[in-house]
């Protein structure tokens, strides 16, 4: 009941972060140009993709060229359809307009659709300029900003630094895990061979959210240790098959593994 609750409360708060950055309260914009923009903004905003979408963002920045909003929504579907170089060209337009808002955005896009490493830990450190406390969530929700950083080191080599990131992390009680922060810090372990603290943090993901890629790295502990991991082998490539891994809407998580992975172990 408890897990039920928690990944519950995870889809609630990622439907009111989605909504928070779509919706803008014009009330609060200076300015008669600006809070025309601000409404056009949010009229465009149900309408993502659209000829008409992207018109009135064109007309919003005309007519108010640092309400930040409309560069980031403008973006959105450039991303999505993998124009990297205008997506950038706006989200920069909207950092440079509002850091504190579009940082944490930027980095977050810059690791998972971008694989840009550095990119994306210059954004978050610099975020943290705003935010010392907490950083915040990936805009999908699966992690903490701050898991994202550990990420971004681990595939930079740093490896012992993104273990000591995420498990200062996970240290106070009142911190709300994401989907697969033990099987990120576990897989991180693994690479640096230390296999009891890997094997450690994979039982932990068991308990809170079990997948393919988590059994999957737990057989290849048992196969180095020369145990018996033909059973879990078996359970992962059942679990891959019943559609159980680690999923993405538009892109592939950092440490996904696939079937032919599995069976080839």
């Amino acid at each position: 009941m408890e897990k039920f609750q928690r990944y519950y409360l995870s889809f609630l708060l990622l439907i009111v972060y989605t909504n928070t950055i779509a919706q803008v309260n014009c009330n609060a914009v200076e300015g008669e140009d600006c809070k025309k923009a601000c409404e056009l903004y949010n009229w465009a905003s149900d309408r993502q993709g659209s000829r008409e979408y992207q018109e009135a963002f064109d007309k919003a920045i005309g007519l108010c060229p640092d309400f930040s909003s409309s560069y980031m929504e403008k973006a959105v579907p450039y991303l999505k359809n993998g124009d990297f170089v205008t997506w950038k060209i706006l989200i920069d337009k909207a950092v440079a307009a509002d850091p504190k808002m579009h940082l944490g955005y930027r980095g977050w896009c810059k690791f998972q659709f971008l694989r840009d490493y550095k990119g994306a830990i210059r954004d978050l450190e610099e975020l943290k300029k705003y935010y010392p406390e907490d950083l915040g969530r990936s805009l999908n929700g699966d992690y903490h900003l701050e898991v994202v950083k550990t990420m971004s080191y681990s595939a930079l080599g740093q490896k012992e630094k993104a273990v000591a990131i995420i498990e200062n992390l996970l240290a106070p009680k009142g911190y709300f895990k994401g989907m697969y922060d033990h099987y990120q810090l576990g897989v991180t372990y693994f690479e640096l061979g230390r296999y009891d603290k890997a094997l450690e943090n994979f039982e932990k993901q068991s308990k809170e959210n079990n997948f393919a890629e988590n059994i999957y790295f737990k057989s290849k502990v048992s196969k180095i240790r020369n145990k018996d991991y033909l059973d879990l082998k078996k359970l992962a490539l059942m679990t891959y098959d019943e559609g159980k891994t680690m999923k993405d809407v538009y892109t592939h998580h950092f440490n996904k593994i696939y079937r032919k992975q599995i069976k080839e172990l």
